[in-house]
């Protein structure tokens, strides 16, 4: 499909954005439900408007010369192509002129079109007519050459037409043999140069337009000679190379040294860490590779040269190394927990392969580990070994390592995955036990086998039970392959009956073992009696206590409270629970709000009945105004603390009389008084800051607090 193509989330439109040509073809749209399906075909054609794929620019062409000039779109319809030639209609198609004359140049225009659109491209043609001159690019005044090397002197006039060429050396005029060549474009190639070539060249061009001539000078220099070559040499990963490398030159000239590896310029500043060149005298070259690597390897090439001539020499370095990666790593012959693994040598890097091992890596983990194979010892001239011990229907992927003395190898690329054979469970499920649940239900539990111990497909469980008393299992299956749990239900069953259970796991190849046997009590029955005698005490505010007669001759875990404001559904319940107590404190009661409430007895095998529900009413809230504390004065050995009286509100509980805290500065803890009163006498006791904290007192519990602080200096209201 078009990358721009997008399907509609129903699946029944299809939109193609920003269209393009190769878009063009058949588009097949498929409908299929359960009774049948049926198909239709469309054919999208796409056109364009012309674009250029190659157009016309200004040009320059020599008087006599031929032109090709090439103006070519693309866009469908194919565009046709037409040409203007200063505004006037000059042709179709592609334009070629032979033999141009001055008549030809002019301002041009190509035209593309089809029935989409119109592109032009414009472009001017110049036609050069002028006699030879080197004006504008003169020979070269002197000239070197090599003895015994090859020269080439070039000779490029600006003409047009093209000229003719010829050459003199001195006034000796110069005609082609085995050692000089005059080339179409003007140039002279002298080989197997010799010092009686030294003088003076001219060239000679002319044309119909005229002609002229221009002189340069050659000298031969003595040749750049390679006098000690670099040696082979053969070194082990890790350790040092050297080469050497020196030349005779023409004294006159300077003299260069270049490396190269494999064709490839050696660059020192960006691989310094391998490599060195050092200078021996001016004839010399030094190439030190440092910690060669197996990447090192190769030929060395020194080339010595000068600005006329160079010569080269070149050594093989080996470098000895662990192994490269085995290829082809394939799994074949694949069974439930075995498979032969096929592979090829990689290079063992100039010292013998020693052996081989094999990783894998499974679905499990990316992690590659060692595996067993059926030869405990891979050696270095094996190809195939079969690998054990793998876990049956488990995906694999294979890698092979190659070592040699020198160390081990980089390791394969993996091998196509492949899965093992499935097999029958070998392991049991372990903790098998269980017990409890609701009334006539026997509930078995156990830990699930992890995946990689199915084996297979189809997995799931078998769970036998049979009473204690009874010599014949039942058996039931559990599909789920990741249950621990099954809840055998049966109205035969009775409370709290010994059950001896065991669990196997099986799937499509097989079943596994057994488990061990344990032993389980089936679900106790629920509690048939409600608690009697249920009775709340209203204690403040926004505190109850709720007490009942437990429940006799039955097994009961403990007992549910539910609670309820009267204008609340019964849904909204809170509820509490206490195990072997009957009775339980109810807080964070709202005031003056009336509830209902009923218990309920509960063990393992669910709830019993309700109690009938009672009511309570909470008491009003306690006094929100603070005790205004107006004096607090020390007479004698004793505090006179006094405060204004607390005036509750309408839905207040009505001051019944004060509590006043007397502590230490800094502790929790102190003496409380009570007092129907508004003042109270405090004794002074020894040194230290102490606080005293007067609060009202309601049957709906305490109001605010008002502090001072006391000193055996001064006193503190706040």
């Amino acid at each position: 499909m078009p990358a721009t193509a997008e399907i509609s989330q129903s699946g029944a439109v299809l939109k193609i954005y920003n269209i393009q040509p190769e878009d063009e073809g058949t588009y097949e749209c498929e409908a299929e439900n359960i009774k049948e399906k049926d198909t239709h075909r469309a054919y999208v054609h796409v056109q364009a408007a012309p674009e250029w794929v190659e157009h016309i620019n200004d040009t320059e062409r020599d008087i006599g010369s031929d032109l090709l000039w090439p103006c070519i779109a693309k866009g469908k319809p194919v565009p046709s192509i037409r040409w203007l030639k200063n505004g006037e209609a000059y042709g179709k198609g592609e334009l070629k002129i032979r033999g141009l004359t001055m008549f030809h140049a002019g301002m041009y225009q190509c035209i593309a079109e089809n029935h989409y659109g119109v592109i032009q491209a414009n472009a001017e043609l110049k036609i050069l007519a002028l006699a030879p001159t080197f004006e504008f690019n003169p020979m070269r005044k002197k000239i070197l050459a090599a003895k015994g090397g090859r020269v080439i002197i070039e000779c490029k006039p600006k003409a047009a037409p093209k000229p003719k060429y010829s050459w003199s050396k001195g006034t000796e005029l110069l005609i082609n043999n085995s050692r000089i060549s005059i080339w179409d474009d003007g140039s002279l190639e002298i080989i197997n140069v010799t010092i009686l070539d030294e003088g003076s060249y001219t060239c000679f061009a002319e044309n119909d337009r005229g002609k002229a001539n221009n002189t340069g000078m050659l000298s031969v220099t003595a040749a750049t000679k390679i006098t000690l070559a670099p040696s082979n040499a053969d070194v082990t990963v890790g350790e040092n190379a050297s080469m050497q490398c020196h030349a005779s030159h023409d004294p006159a000239l300077d003299l260069t040294f270049i490396w190269f590896l494999n064709g490839f310029v050696i660059e020192f500043d960006d691989d310094s860490n391998h490599y060195e060149r050092h200078v021996r005298s001016d004839v010399g070259s030094e190439l030190l590779i440092k910690n060669a690597q197996l990447k090192h390897a190769g030929r060395y090439t020194c080339i010595a040269q000068t600005i006329v001539d160079n010569s080269s020499a070149s050594a093989d370095l080996v470098v000895r190394g662990p192994p490269g990666p085995p290829g082809g790593v394939r799994a074949e012959e694949i069974k439930d927990t075995s498979v032969k693994l096929t592979w090829s040598s990689g290079t063992d890097n100039h010292q013998p392969i020693s052996k081989y091992t094999i990783q894998a890596r499974s679905s499990l983990s990316d992690e590659w580990k060692d595996v067993k194979t059926e030869i405990p010892n891979i050696e270095g001239n094996m190809e195939a070994a079969r690998v054990i011990d793998l876990i049956p229907w488990m995906d694999y992927e294979f890698r092979v390592i190659a070592t040699n003395t020198l160390g081990i190898g980089e390791p394969s690329l993996p091998s196509p995955k492949i899965k093992t054979y499935g097999a029958a469970p070998k392991y049991a499920p372990s903790d098998v036990g269980g017990g409890g649940g609701t009334n006539r239900e026997l509930t078995v539990t156990w830990t699930p086998l992890a995946s990689e111990y199915h084996y297979g497909d189809g997995f799931g469980y078998i769970v036998a039970f049979k009473p204690f008393t009874e010599r014949e299992w039942r058996k039931v299956t559990v599909t789920n392959p990741e249950s621990g749990r099954y809840v055998h239900k049966d109205d035969t069953i009775t409370p709290a009956t010994q059950f001896q259970v065991k669990v196997q796991a099986f799937n499509r190849w097989g079943e596994g073992p057994f488990s061990s046997t344990a032993t389980i009590y089936s679900a106790d029955e629920a509690p048939t009696e409600y608690p009697t005698g249920m009775r709340a005490v209203v204690l403040s505010s926004s505190e109850a206590s709720v007490s009942w007669q437990p429940v006799i001759g039955q097994t009961v875990t403990g007992y549910q409270v539910r609670y309820w404001r009267t204008q609340d559904k019964e849904a909204a319940a809170h509820r509490l629970q206490v195990e072997n107590l009957e009775t339980i404190k109810l807080e964070g009661l709202m005031a003056n709000t009336r509830y209902r409430l009923d218990v309920c007895a509960f063990n393992s095998a669910g709830d019993g009945p309700k109690s009938p529900t009672t009511e309570f009413e909470t008491k009003k809230a306690p006094p929100s105004q603070i005790p205004r504390i107006i004096s607090a004065v020390k007479s004698g050995s004793q505090y006179i603390i006094t405060w204004e009286h607390v005036t509750p509100l309408s839905n207040e509980s009505a001051v019944n009389g004060y509590k006043v805290l007397y502590r230490p500065n800094g502790q929790n803890d102190g003496k409380l008084y009570s007092t129907g009163h508004h003042s109270v006498e405090l004794p002074v006791l020894k040194e230290g800051d102490y606080i005293v904290e007067v609060r009202a007192h309601s049957e709906g519990g305490d109001g605010a607090v008002a502090s001072i602080k006391l000193s055996t200096s001064k006193i503190f209201l706040s």
